[in-house]
């Protein structure tokens, strides 16, 4: 494997448990995606641009917790400011959002 890193490094990323709290459509974004607002807890609302609309609608994506990454710098998407980045599981269908297998506290650390 050509890209090791060391524990510090991984200790630098900051994954968070959210949930979903809005959807909407992206029709700007480059590849088909949504707007999701989603909820931290005591770390507050983000925004994030996410290109899951093949495997998820909606309706299926609100109120559901997800695992992301919210210490990145913010990135303009189109004309949507991206605050935190959603992460999942490519498969040649798709990406499948990574969640907790039991709801926990909006905001929790993932380790």
């Amino acid at each position: 494997m050509d890209n090791i890193i060391t524990f510090e490094d991984f200790a630098k990323v900051d994954l968070r448990v959210g949930t979903i709290i809005e959807i909407n459509d992206f029709p700007e974004a480059r590849q088909p995606a949504y707007q999701l607002t989603i909820d931290f807890g005591d770390l507050g609302i983000q925004k994030s641009s996410a290109q899951i609309t093949t495997l998820y609608n909606k309706e299926d994506l609100l109120n559901r917790q997800i695992v992301a990454v919210v210490n990145f710098p913010k990135k303009q998407i189109a004309k949507f400011m991206s605050e935190c980045l959603i992460l999942g599981a490519v498969n040649a269908k798709g990406v499948i959002l990574l969640n907790p297998e039991i709801k926990v506290l909006n905001g929790s650390v993932v380790s």
